[in-house]
């Protein structure tokens, strides 16, 4: 029973991944991207929690990104624009929310503003995330990763 148990367990971030896999498309969009990441599994739960940001090439002082908010499974990146000034990192930009009201299955939009400002190393991004209406500004380290959660195999 205990090596039964123990299998379920070791599996659940496989099983998890397969279960929530996000599109081709996202996986090919953020190939190029540095991906900065706080991302996990929860062991009790197998909910899928934290943040991912995704900064696509800098030119000049400015980047696009793309925010990955998991509050229990996989999401859509919320693509936003920034700035960056030595290692000063700052991200802002409206997130128009997709939600559906049940048992009407009613469409609603809810628009959040999003800020991020931190420090960006190579290795790492240290900052606060706050999203209007979601969050009080959360701080957060994120650290680089290869690719976005839901795309690892």
């Amino acid at each position: 029973m205990k090596q039964i148990l123990f299998t379920a367990v070791a599996l659940l971030p496989i099983l998890c991944a397969i279960r929530l896999g996000a599109s081709d498309d996202e996986c090919t969009r953020t190939s190029r991207m540095r991906i900065y990441s706080d991302a996990f599994v929860a062991a009790e739960s197998g909910d899928l929690d934290g943040y991912e940001l995704a900064l696509g090439e800098i030119r000049g002082s400015a980047v696009d990104a793309l925010l990955f908010v998991y509050e229990g499974s996989a999401a859509d990146g919320i693509g936003l624009r920034g700035h960056i000034s030595g290692k000063v990192l700052s991200i802002e930009g409206d997130w128009v929310e997709h939600l559906i009201q049940y048992p009407s299955r009613k469409e609603n939009t809810q628009k959040h503003h999003v800020k991020i400002n931190g420090t960006l190393e190579r290795s790492w991004f240290q900052g606060e995330i706050e999203i209007e209406g979601i969050t009080e500004p959360q701080k957060a380290r994120l650290r680089r990763v290869s690719r976005i959660w839901v795309c690892k195999k």
